[in-house]
């Protein structure tokens, strides 16, 4: 079996509220949305309760990805989700994606290797500066 690579999946949260960072762990399966019951909570008027849904999957190598998926249980968000600047009802996220929930109210999906480098801390520097002007 290969070796599993160590990755840390990391969401860069911008509203009105301000910045934040949420470091995605253990959990399968993650909700997203205004609602206090919710995992990650963004904390807008243009969110919905339950705006989006994020599920992990395991790759052969045993590494993880995420997809994203929009609503709750079939039903869809009022305002749905554009993804680096295209509406998605679904989409597995990649490196340096950016989800929009409504005006004001984007994430930034990083993925940082074990071994980080510079690089890896230079770019997520800039996506915050880039999502902070959202």
């Amino acid at each position: 079996m290969p070796k599993k690579q160590r990755q840390t999946h990391l969401l860069i949260i911008n509203s009105d509220q301000g910045s934040n960072k949420y470091v995605l762990e253990d959990l399968d399966l993650y909700s997203i949305g205004r609602h206090s019951s919710c995992d990650i909570r963004l904390l807008s008027r243009f969110v919905s309760r339950r705006h989006a849904t994020l599920e992990r999957h395991e790759r052969t190598d045993g590494t993880y990805y995420y997809q994203i998926i929009d609503g709750n249980n079939g039903k869809p968000s009022v305002n749905g989700l554009m993804i680096n600047g295209r509406k998605r009802q679904t989409h597995i996220l990649q490196n340096n994606d950016e989800i929009i929930f409504g005006p004001g109210v984007a994430i930034a999906y990083t993925i940082i290797g074990e071994e980080s480098d510079q690089f890896d801390i230079t770019l997520i520097m800039m996506m915050e500066e880039k999502m902070a002007k959202v």
